[in-house]
């Protein structure tokens, strides 16, 4: 199907742009989404802000988005797994399937992934902000009837949230320290709850997120803007990006615990005390994003009512797009912010 489509391209910081490019072409085991809504991502702002994200930089036009979700257009001729109709969300990693880490099972460390909307390499992998998207049908997971789009889309990084819990390990009855209330955070609050957690607590410099981790079940929160005294914790997950979070993280920690790294911290070598996790034996390891079956994990937590609907807090159309990232850019009034695509107006349950 010839033709042309809108897409959300960066050019480079504060560049961002609507424009019009090629509609993509439909391979054999390909499926073409009529996207119906995307969510701005962390990433999303960093790309827009700084033109770059940790040590990606963009060096090309990037499409934009990897947190998808819509209705199957048309399907390659070797496609089985979904129709014309369904109603889909995105996984956005295409792992090798054949490099050492694949072959361990761990599809998130692959040396050669293509992640939709990422300036990881070059050429840059082309995201999913566009009215119409191809992607491989293995990263086509079905939506149920009772799970609206506006919500499947939260798949992605609640799958973030998911593989960073399940790096610390047991978690039944243990207290939990979350520094950085942005959406990971949150739902990696909402993960902790569910798998039984004692207690958690959320740090953050904002009031508004604090508030929202106080609605969604923290047992605790603190405003670490200025002088604030932490509580220990058995694990302590870093979703701040920030060193300030990760020291907290090692302080609080007590000896023996674990922290969970997952935030991108910036760019170089940053100081931390170090002196801590030697003293005390802390275990400290990274979580980059997630599994396949960590996104169908959070996909089925989405399916039972996992309430991720408090951190919903703007929809704009395409033609708003800049107005959307400088609201998602805004700590104090928005976690999640969507972007509404042309076939929004026709997907059930897509928006309500």
């Amino acid at each position: 199907m010839p033709g042309v489509i809108r897409a959300v391209i960066a050019h480079g910081a504060h560049d961002l742009r609507v424009e019009t490019v090629a509609a993509q072409p439909l391979s054999d085991h390909d499926v073409e989404i009529g996207t119906v809504v995307g969510g701005i991502c962390g990433s999303d702002l960093h790309y827009y802000y700084r033109g770059g994200v940790g040590d990606f930089t963009i060096k090309e036009p990037l499409v934009l988005g990897h947190e998808i979700a819509g209705v199957v257009r048309r399907t390659g001729g070797s496609v089985t797994s979904v129709a014309a109709g369904h109603r889909v969300v995105i996984d956005p990693a295409v792992s090798c399937g054949i490099c050492a880490q694949c072959r361990r099972g761990r599809r998130n460390l692959c040396t050669d992934v293509r992640f939709l909307g990422s300036a990881a390499r070059i050429p840059h992998a082309q995201g999913g902000f566009r009215d119409r998207l191809v992607v491989h049908a293995g990263q086509c997971v079905p939506v149920p009837d009772e799970l609206s789009l506006e919500h499947a889309v939260f798949a992605e990084p609640l799958a973030v949230a998911v593989h960073a819990v399940g790096r610390a390990g047991p978690i039944l009855n243990r207290d939990v320290l979350i520094t950085g209330a942005g959406p990971i955070g949150l739902l990696t609050l909402l993960v902790a709850l569910r798998a039984g957690a004692a207690t958690v607590t959320v740090t953050d410099i904002c009031a508004a997120p604090l508030t929202a981790a106080r609605r969604l079940g923290a047992a605790a929160t603190i405003n670490v803007s200025g002088q604030a005294e932490v509580p220990d914790a058995d694990i302590a997950i870093d979703a701040s990006g920030a060193p300030a979070g990760l020291d907290s993280c090692l302080a609080s920690v007590r000896p023996g615990g674990r922290v969970v790294l997952v935030g991108l911290l910036p760019t170089g070598s940053v100081p931390v005390a170090g002196n801590r996790a030697v003293t005390r034996e802390i275990e400290l390891v990274g979580s980059f994003r997630f599994t396949w079956e960590d996104f169908r994990a959070a996909v089925a937590m989405l399916s039972s009512g996992l309430g991720v609907a408090p951190l919903l807090t703007g929809r704009f159309p395409l033609a708003e797009t800049t107005r959307a990232f400088e609201v998602a850019g805004d700590r104090e009034r928005a976690l999640k912010v969507q972007l509404l695509f042309s076939e929004a107006d026709d997907a059930r349950g897509a928006v309500r």
